[in-house]
Formats: structure tokens, sequence, C-alpha cells
């Protein structure tokens, strides 16, 4: 019988190592690994729209940046930093573009759902200034703690903490409307 050799499972370290020396396979897997959490980035910081695009231009951007990441936080940190970066770019474009098209701004659709308070729910959340959403999303959907959203959006984790409580209140009061 032959004998197979144990071969060590590759770690997200050297899976870094290497994409950052130009391996495609690398780079698939880390993208694989962090996709969701990309995405979920891109449907709360960016209000959900245009996720799926948001969260490729993350990805086209981490190839081109994945260089640059020299180890001094975790990776995870890293990315989402770089992510919530392009998502609110990409945001702020979006939004200077439909006000040069027509002289004023546009406020975000509300996401369509076909349970009525999920709609409300949805269009209190759009309606949410974005670093309220942001932390909203992050802590209350995706369950990240005050110190790795204040990581991920460079802000300190009291400053993420009275965003939430601002966002919490802000949708009650919305929602109570509504009622």
């Amino acid at each position: 019988m032959l004998a197979v050799p144990f071969r060590k499972p590759l770690t997200e370290q050297d899976d870094l190592t290497a994409a950052q020396a130009g391996d495609h396979a690398a780079f698939e897997r880390i993208v694989r690994r962090h996709a969701a959490r990309v995405h979920a980035l891109a449907r709360w910081a960016g209000g959900g729209d245009d996720a799926d695009e948001r969260t490729q231009d993350v990805f086209v951007l981490l190839w081109r940046k994945i260089g640059l990441y020299d180890g001094r936080s975790a990776f995870s940190t890293w990315l989402h930093r770089l992510a919530i970066n392009e998502i609110n770019s990409a945001h702020r474009s979006n939004r200077r573009l439909e006000r040069n098209r027509d002289g004023h701004r546009h406020t975000e659709p509300p996401g369509q759902t076909s349970a009525a308070d999920r709609v409300e729910l949805e269009d209190a959340i759009t309606r949410l200034p974005a670093e309220l959403r942001q932390v909203f999303g992050l802590h209350d959907v995706e369950g990240y703690r005050h110190e790795e959203i204040g990581g991920m959006l460079g802000i300190p984790p009291g400053t993420s903490a009275s965003r939430l409580h601002r966002a919490r209140h802000l949708l009650r009061e919305a929602l109570s409307e509504t009622k």
C-alpha cells in the first residue's frame, strides 16, 4: 500500500502569504472564507440595494491591495475596514451621481418583502443615517462586539455603543409612528 504523506491543512495565513505572492487559488479560498461577512457588510452599510455589486467591488479592491496587509491586526478586521471604506465610497459616489442627474437628492428605496412588518422595519433601517445603520447592522444583525466594530469603522467602542443606542431609539420611534 502506498503511503500518502500527511499534508497539513492550509491556514488563512498560508493563503494570505500565497495570495500576496499572486496565487489565485489562495485568493479564491480567502474570498470563500469571507464572502458572506463582506456581503452582509455591503447589505447593511450600503443600504442593501446593490450588495452583490459592492461585495464584488470589495474583493476586486482586495486583490489589488492584499499586499498592503501587514499582520498588525487580524486579517478579518483589516478586510472589514477595507470593505467599509469601499462601500461608503461607492455609496457617496452613487448619491453624487443621483444628485447631479436631476439636481436633488434621492432617498434609498425600502427593501421589498412579503411581510408588512419587515417592510416597515427595512424602510426604517434604510432611513437611518449611514453611521447608525452600519453599527446597527454590524452589532444587532451580524453579531460583532463594539470593540470589533470600532476596529472596522475606526471609531472608539463607546462611539459604537452610543450609535447603536441612537439607531435603536430612532427605529423604535419610526416603527411606533407607523402603528
